[in-house]
């Protein structure tokens, strides 16, 4: 063997061994992750019946690991009212309503003391959109002028869900067989899916709906389609009017929405949280402190192929970026009336004087960007809020989207005497930004108040 192979052999010989050192760091690393986390789920109450949104064999999302990510560790002690109980890591009791068997379905909840409410979820279980009431959408808006809201809202018949289980036998047995057996008793949905404020509780007809069925009463389900936001997100969406027949799934979760989330609880009431980041909770918990929006906001970047891990500097070499998020006028529920709503209504006069001001602004560069977010694609939206030094806007669904931004960005909400409420003020705390607002008696906002107040906190920034 000369001396140019017997080194070659070295070198594989070297990298070989290398390669197993990493394995073995990874394993191990592996297996004691997996150690603490089955340390954890023994400390839980149920242990037979672990909280687990997903099944062992499911098709979910992968997801990057993101900065702000916290475990979701299901821990009893979470305290009530406490932040990580307001944000969802609440729902500890459990409810097991249909055993998962060898192969039919099963079904479950969990119920939040904080959020009086349930998630729950449910496998091999059927929809069946003929028995669905609901608006078909689509209509001119002459259409739906004057309509009620009852009349949009869907509307289930017994038997518009179902999950597949065991029926009990005999004569009425036959019967059940035939109509379904109810999940969920009245008693059962008042206690963990209350009525609360909400007039008409879609949720709670749903799940009042939902029968179990044998096996046979499964047919062929359609297939799913995506659109873009929801693309990103998660897996497939698609409104249950749009189907032309039953849609089985394999593994459905339902979810109250917004009846009974932090910002409904919110709205009635101050949810003294504030916003952390997950590095310092991880050091030190704290119930009146959460990164779970921060994280939402990552999941969202990321979900777009954004960058998630940046930290802007005090004073970016390119400038900082004022981000105008645009309201434009707009037709408000039409079925009230049509009747067109402007939250700024000068909204033009006042980014023609910003425009004018940050070209002039002699002590950094501004860049003021025209956020017409009902004219740019998902992705570009999330990208300015994501690029912004500062975000002001009207009051409306487009200052939603500060959720992505990032940390040292800062909120600047006009708010018409209209519209006064704390959405977007609770969304800064809870995420930890610097709010601002101005207040207007009307829907007219004075160019000289905005730019005042823009320059105080371009000024805050160093600039």
């Amino acid at each position: 063997m000369n001396k140019k192979t017997s080194k070659l052999i070295k070198i594989l010989l070297s990298l070989f061994a290398l390669n197993l050192f990493s394995l073995y760091l990874y394993f191990s690393h592996s297996h004691s992750h997996s150690q603490h986390r089955n340390q954890n789920q023994d400390r839980l109450p149920f242990t037979e019946t672990h909280f687990q949104l997903h099944p062992p064999h499911h098709f979910s999302k992968a997801w990057p690991i993101i900065p702000s990510y916290l475990p979701w560790s299901q821990n009893p002690n979470v305290g009530y009212r406490s932040c990580e109980a307001f944000f969802g890591n609440g729902f500890s009791t459990h409810l097991d309503l249909l055993p998962a068997a060898r192969s039919g379905g099963w079904f479950r909840c969990y119920y939040s003391e904080t959020l009086g409410s349930s998630i729950c979820e449910g496998g091999k279980v059927k929809m069946d959109n003929q028995k669905i009431k609901m608006s078909r959408g689509g209509e001119k808006l002459e259409g739906v002028m004057g309509r009620a809201d009852e009349e949009e809202l869907p509307t289930f018949e017994n038997g518009a869900f179902q999950v597949e289980g065991d029926v009990k036998s005999g004569f009425k047995g036959r019967r059940r067989k035939r109509e379904g057996e109810k999940l969920m008793s009245d008693e059962f949905i008042d206690k963990y899916v209350p009525q609360a404020d909400i007039l008409k509780h879609t949720m709670r007809e749903l799940l009042g709906s939902i029968r179990i069925v044998d096996a046979k009463e499964f047919d062929d389900c359609d297939q799913t389609q995506l659109e873009e936001t929801w693309d990103a997100l998660f897996s497939s969406f698609r409104y249950a009017k749009n189907f032309s027949g039953p849609v089985c799934f394999r593994h459905a979760i339902f979810s109250p929405l917004g009846y009974e989330n932090v910002l409904f609880k919110g709205l009635r009431g101050d949810v003294d949280c504030h916003g952390a980041t997950a590095h310092d909770l991880w050091q030190n918990p704290d119930d009146k402190k959460t990164a779970r929006l921060s994280e939402f906001g990552e999941m969202i970047r990321a979900a777009f192929g954004l960058q998630v891990n940046r930290h802007r500097t005090e004073k970016p070499g390119s400038g900082h970026n004022v981000l105008f998020v645009r309201r434009e006028d707009y037709l408000a529920h039409p079925r009230h009336g049509g009747k067109v709503e402007s939250r700024l209504s000068n909204e033009q006069e006042v980014f023609d004087s910003l425009q004018s001001w940050a070209s002039n602004y002699l002590d950094c560069k501004i860049n003021l960007v025209n956020g017409l977010f009902a004219h740019m694609a998902m992705k570009e939206q999330v990208r300015a809020i994501q690029d912004a030094s500062v975000i002001i806007g009207a009051h409306g669904a487009g200052l939603t989207h500060i959720v992505s931004a990032t940390a040292k960005t800062v909120i600047l909400e006009i708010v018409s005497g209209q519209f006064r409420r704390p959405h977007f003020e609770y969304i800064s705390k809870w995420k930890g930004l610097e709010y601002h607002a101005i207040y207007l008696d009307g829907s007219y906002a004075k160019p000289t108040d905005v730019i005042d107040k823009l320059s105080h906190i371009i000024r805050n920034l160093g600039c």
